[in-house]
This record gives C-alpha cells, sequence and structure tokens, in this order.
C-alpha cells in the first residue's frame, strides 16, 4: 500500500508530465505562428515561452527558421541550466529534436534530465563541471562538439564575456548571451576575471555579475558576429554569425533593439528579495571594481560618468529624467 509520501511524489510527476505535454503543445502551435513571419519590427515581436525564462524559446525558433541552419549543423551547447528545466534549449531539444550539449556546475542538471527521461529521448550529453576559460574548450570538445554548431547559449552569471572570448572549439551561426543590464548601456564593462567567480558570493545584492550590452557587442564584432537586438526582459542578447546575417537579417529585422531590465531581484544582506529597481540598483555595488574591455582598465562602478542612456532612463524610470 503506497504512503503519503509516496503519493504525493506519484501526482508531482503526474502534474509535471501533463502539464509538459500541453506547454509542448502549445509551443508547438506558437512556433507554427512564429516561422510564418518574414519580418518582424524587433525580436520581442517573436517572443514565447514554454521552458525559458522569459520569451526566448519564440527568438531562437524564429531565428533558426530564418538562418536555414543546414542538417549537419543543427547542434547546440548550452551552460549555465541548473536542472534544465528552465533553459534557452529545452523547447529547440524537444521541438526540433537537435543534438545538444548541456554544463553546469550543480548536481541537479543530471538527477533533472533523469527525472525527465530526456537522457534515453534526445541526444542530449549531459556534463558536470565548473566552467572556465581555461576548461572551456576542452569540455566542448571532448564532449564530441566541434566545428560549425547552430546555436551556443552562455548564462554564467559571471565569466560571460571572457568565457566566450576563449571560446574556439566551435563555430555558433546563432548566439545567445545573458548581460548585466544594470551596468547600463553606455560603457563596454565586465566584471574583472576571476577563475572561481560565484555571483552569490560576490556580492550579497546578486546585481554584481557579467557584463554590459556594450561589452557584448564589442566582442561580437571582433568574434564575426552581428548583433540584432534583445528579449523584452533585458537579459539576453542574440547575435548571428555575419555569413548568415547578410543573407536576412536587414530584411527581416526593421529595429535592432536593446532593453533594460525592470524586474527586481536584489537581494538585502539575509539573502530576502528587497525589490530594488532602476538606477537604484547600480548604487549598491558602486564600490565594486569592471574592466572596461575595450580599454582593458578598472574602475569602479560609482566612478563612471553616466551608465545609462536618455532611452534606457525613460523606459526605467519615465520621462523627464535628467
Amino acid at each position: 500500500m503506497l504512503n503519503k509520501e509516496a503519493i504525493q511524489r506519484w501526482m508531482t510527476g503526474f502534474r509535471l508530465w501533463f502539464m509538459g505535454d500541453n506547454l509542448q503543445l502549445l509551443g508547438r502551435m506558437a512556433s507554427w505562428q512564429v516561422r510564418s513571419q518574414k519580418k518582424i519590427s524587433s525580436l520581442p515581436d517573436v517572443e514565447f515561452r514554454v521552458n525559458s525564462q522569459w520569451g526566448d524559446d519564440g527568438i531562437i525558433d524564429w531565428l533558426i527558421e530564418r538562418a536555414g541552419i543546414p542538417l549537419a549543423a543543427q547542434s547546440f551547447v548550452e551552460f549555465g541550466v541548473d536542472t534544465y528545466r528552465q533553459s534557452n534549449t529545452r523547447f529547440l531539444l524537444q521541438n526540433r529534436n537537435w543534438r545538444g550539449l548541456i554544463m553546469d556546475g550543480s548536481p541537479a542538471m543530471a538527477t533533472g534530465v533523469s527525472q525527465d527521461n530526456l537522457a534515453w529521448k534526445y541526444d542530449l550529453t549531459v556534463r558536470p563541471a565548473f566552467i572556465t576559460r581555461e576548461n572551456i574548450n576542452s569540455l566542448i570538445s571532448s564532449a564530441g562538439f566541434r566545428g560549425e554548431i547552430g546555436l551556443l547559449s552562455i548564462d554564467l552569471d559571471g565569466n560571460d564575456y571572457w568565457v566566450w572570448e576563449a571560446i574556439d572549439a566551435v563555430s555558433p551561426i546563432i548566439y545567445v548571451c545573458e548581460y548585466n543590464a544594470v551596468f547600463g548601456d553606455v560603457y563596454p564593462i565586465s566584471t574583472p576575471y576571476n577563475d572561481s567567480f560565484i555571483r552569490t558570493q560576490a556580492h550579497p545584492s546578486n546585481l554584481y555579475f557579467g557584463a554590459s550590452i556594450k561589452a557584448l557587442c564589442s566582442l561580437a564584432i571582433k568574434k564575426g558576429y552581428r548583433f540584432v537586438g534583445t528579449n523584452s526582459a533585458g537579459n539576453n542578447a542574440f547575435f548571428i554569425r555575419e555569413d548568415y546575417a547578410k543573407q536576412f537579417v536587414d530584411d527581416a529585422i526593421q529595429h535592432i533593439q536593446t532593453k533594460p531590465s525592470l524586474f527586481r531581484e536584489s537581494r538585502d544582506a539575509s539573502g530576502k528579495l528587497n525589490y530594488i529597481g532602476g538606477p537604484e540598483r547600480l548604487k549598491h555595488i558602486a564600490a565594486l571594481p569592471v574592466v572596461n574591455v575595450e580599454t582593458g582598465e578598472t574602475i569602479k562602478l560609482g566612478n563612471l560618468a553616466r551608465a545609462y542612456s536618455k532611452e534606457w532612463l525613460e523606459t526605467m524610470v519615465g520621462t523627464g529624467t535628467d
């Protein structure tokens, strides 16, 4: 006879299965709608969410359709996935059946993949690892991923800029990377490289991590990529390798836009959400250093003359901002 705990586990599993199947069906329907759009105003026009944190599933699906990625390149690499239940590639895996590699330092990743029966249903390689710029290429290549791939997604909450700079084992057609909108859109800055960087330990606010959107755009140009916009949430940036971008981007996307973030995820010293938003967030990490990735200069965030453009300020706090 089943005990109470066993029944609860069964019910939880059933709900996840039922909701998962229905979400996939709704996602497929959204995907068919998105694929039919030949021209859009900007990337948020095609957003929808199945497994991504925000609307990135829709953006990725649309970019893949427009880019016309060849069969041989229909594979992805994503790292910073936690349990993989919320990620940028899970819907891609299940909807388009691409081959993939996921990596994360958390042991919850392998457990989540196993519990959700993804390991045997799909060609998904799972590699637990704490990622640095020193080990990233060997991690990717030793898992059997080399050369051209369809998509690379990075969400490390820390050394994102430095790791992307180091990657040469694969050449993704589409690249997605988290940016830190708290750093603003004026300066090409990143947290200094630290091979043991952990966001939750770097500062109690959880606001000190990663790189600005301008830093990622600067690196993209050096690596041969074109920036095509951000999601509406203001945390993920999208890039297309130039040989593909020149085939469709100018005709398909009318406005290439960047968005500031409006979500309020800052925390107090005890780890509780304190809901600080807008430009006020930058004041809480003003004493911490960042590196200008173009000049190599290290400067404290509080010493930056003005981190936000007029457009970003107006989005965050309204018009009439000085």
